[in-house]
C-alpha cells in the first residue's frame, strides 16, 4: 500500500502542532491536570476554613482570663516571634484538634492588629 506524497509533512505537521497546543495550553491556557487542580482545590479550602476560624481565635482571645498578660507579651514580642506565642496562647487551635495552626496563629495575628488590641 502506497500513501501519497503530502502524508508523510501531514502526520508531521499534525503532531509538532498538538505539541505546540499542548505546550502553550498547559503554560499560558491556564490549563491543569486532575493532580494540580486538585491541590490547588485543597489549598483554597484550607484557606476558607481558616479564615472563617479567624472569629472563633478572636472570640477566645477575648474570654480568656489572662488576655491582658497574654496580648503584652505578644506586644512585646518581635514579628518573628509573635507566631509561636500566638500558637502557645492557645487561641489559634482548631477545634478538634490538639495543636495550633500556623495559619490560623497568623491571620488572628492580623485580626488582633486590626482590632486595636
Amino acid at each position: 500500500m502506497t500513501f501519497p506524497e503530502w502524508t508523510k509533512p501531514g502526520v508531521y505537521g499534525a503532531l509538532v502542532g498538538a505539541v505546540t497546543v499542548s505546550i502553550l495550553g498547559f503554560n499560558w491556557g491556564g490549563w491543569t491536570t486532575a493532580g494540580s487542580a486538585g491541590e490547588m482545590a485543597r489549598n483554597f479550602a484550607a484557606e476558607e476554613v481558616t479564615l472563617a476560624m479567624v472569629p472563633v481565635c478572636l472570640k477566645r482571645s477575648q474570654v480568656d482570663t489572662e488576655r491582658a498578660a497574654k496580648l503584652a507579651i505578644l506586644q512585646d514580642a518581635s514579628s518573628f516571634q509573635r507566631r509561636k506565642i500566638m500558637m502557645e496562647t492557645g487561641w489559634a487551635t482548631l477545634p478538634g484538634t490538639d495543636a495550633p495552626s500556623w495559619d490560623l496563629a497568623d491571620a488572628c495575628l492580623a485580626g488582633l492588629e486590626l482590632d486595636g488590641s
